[in-house]
């Protein structure tokens, strides 16, 4: 026996890209279903990214989901570019008028959500099984599945929303040969770890090292994540962890600075790919977040785009289901695009700059370093990767025509990029590069501090 409802909007997919448009779409007085192949358990247990852009952050406290991420998240001001043994901090507060980014890990966000959701009455439907999409030509589409308990599902909907990732159903229900992919991969992959150990950073360290890229981040004051570039097909087994903590100190080490090691928690070997599919749109039928692009998490945009697209995505659907009007629907797809193909350059161009490439010559790296010398030379270079990593595009969700965060007052602009030589004592030493910005913006020699 089939079990039949009505709903407005059919979301699949529990991730934080789904639950966050049920929320928001429930602000704004629009019915929704949740549904999710996964158990609640495993949804708010999996390790995904978690640096939010300055955008990102105040939506989530503008909607009512920032208590305890504003209490338990990790602000940050820049991030340092380290090569050819020297370690260079980029201030994004002086390059962007204040902007920043927050590290708060996915899981938590799902949780906040999971927990909001549930505490408003919403129904997500956990552990569902033979999720089926049908009449996507119609203007009421049908989403079918299966339930924990075995029962059989058929829902109605006024629009359906596929956040079920790359490897969902949504994008293959669309008719056969609308969806045009653009992609490209690469020619190597990230290991990660969790770390039961304080960060040794304050702020991100992305590593170009001649054996491959490194990055040191952190999940809490108290759990740190670090990664290293292996060979594309390289197996996790391989990769004991007295190994990893060697290979970490080899690439990220500068004299005078300690890594510190702990007991890993967890470790996994993750591809690096860049994915757009296009359009994101059929009808009724609504693709975001992975179902629709993927970027390599260098530029550590992933959970950013799937955010936006629902924020994007939620004030389409109130007009057109509570005002009758399509025109923010219809223009979705393209909408989402230009953000997509923005991050997608930008998360393009950061793997190739900090990356070794396997099969780069004397030319490739010639390059590569003249790149990351002209970064951290360069304030309108600097502004352009302070930019795209804090956020470029305003969320339409927030009122007003554009986000501004304030400088915090007697913050020290000038100092927008600080070097860091090899032989710095200690995280917090003097910067060591004599590169400052005048009262006009010029770039001008420092002189360096006294001892």
């Amino acid at each position: 026996m089939t079990v039949s409802s009505r709903t407005q909007v059919g979301i699949v997919g529990a991730g934080p890209a789904g639950l966050l448009l049920s929320h928001l779409l429930a602000l704004r007085g629009i019915d929704s279903i949740v549904i999710e192949n996964r158990s609640r358990a495993y949804c708010e247990a999996r390790q995904r990214a978690g640096l939010l852009e300055a955008g990102t952050v105040e939506l989530l406290r503008g909607v009512g989901l920032g208590s305890r991420m504003d209490a338990e998240g990790l602000e940050h001001g820049g991030i340092y570019l380290q090569f050819e043994g020297e370690r260079h901090h980029l201030d994004f507060r002086a390059l962007t008028d204040g902007r920043g980014v927050t590290i708060y890990a996915q899981t938590e966000i799902v949780k906040d959500i999971i927990k909001a959701r549930l505490e408003a009455g919403a129904v997500i439907e956990f552990e569902v099984s033979d999720t089926e999409l049908a009449e996507l030509d119609a203007d009421q589409p049908v989403l079918r599945y299966t339930d924990s308990a075995g029962a059989r599902h058929e829902v109605r909907c006024d629009a359906i929303a596929g956040c079920d990732g790359f490897h969902g159903v949504c994008r293959d229900s669309m008719p056969a040969g609308l969806v045009t992919v653009a992609e490209r991969g690469y020619p190597y992959s990230w290991l990660g770890i969790l770390a039961t150990v304080p960060p040794s950073t304050d702020e991100l360290i992305y590593a170009r090292h001649e054996d491959g890229f490194a990055l040191h981040t952190m999940r809490t004051p108290h759990v740190s994540r670090l990664y290293l570039q292996v060979p594309a097909d390289e197996d996790i087994e391989r990769w004991p962890d007295a190994r990893i903590w060697s290979e970490l100190q080899h690439r990220l080490g500068v004299p005078g600075w300690d890594l510190k090691e702990g007991p890993i928690t967890e470790k996994a070997i993750s591809p690096m790919r860049s994915f757009v599919a296009s359009p994101m749109r059929y009808r009724r039928l609504f693709l975001a977040g992975d179902a629709a692009h993927i970027v390599p998490p260098t530029g550590a945009k992933g959970l950013n785009l799937a955010l936006a697209d629902v924020t994007i995505l939620a004030r389409a659907l109130t007009r057109l289901l509570r005002d009758g009007q399509a025109e923010l629907a219809d223009a979705y797809s393209d909408t989402c695009l230009e953000r997509v193909w923005r991050a997608t350059h930008f998360s393009w161009w950061m793997t190739s700059m900090l990356h070794v490439d396997p099969d780069a010559d004397q030319f490739g790296t010639a390059l590569q370093l003249s790149q990351l010398r002209y970064v951290i030379s360069s304030r309108a270079a600097a502004t352009t990767l302070a930019e795209n990593y804090t956020g470029y595009l305003p969320l339409s969700w927030l009122s007003g025509p554009r986000l501004v965060i304030p400088v915090p007052a007697g913050y020290p602009r000038p100092r927008w990029c600080r070097g860091r030589s090899a032989r710095a004592s200690s995280a917090d030493s003097a910067p060591a590069t004599p590169v400052s910005v005048s009262e006009s913006g010029a770039l001008k020699l420092r002189s360096p501090p006294s001892k």
